[in-house]
């Protein structure tokens, strides 16, 4: 698949520098997969949410151990 993309020239020197090693027409389809996934990833995840339960939520959370984490696993 082909499209004619016009990209406005004050992104021309950021593509530049953080493109690395790469094409711009590859850069561009590597950004646009991202997004893509971003944009899948979120809505899987918001139907996700619609399936779910405040309450089973919070009882799951009322079941939780009250033990203090190890020092390791503190922040």
């Amino acid at each position: 698949m082909n499209f004619a993309l016009r990209i406005p020239d004050y992104y021309k020197n950021d593509i530049e520098m953080l493109k690395g090693d790469v094409s711009i027409n590859q850069f561009i389809v590597n950004a646009v997969a991202e997004k893509l996934a971003t944009l899948k990833t979120l809505n899987h995840l918001e139907k996700r949410a619609l399936r779910g339960s405040r309450t089973h939520a919070l009882d799951i959370l009322a079941n939780a151990s009250s033990v203090e984490p190890d020092e390791r696993d503190k922040l």
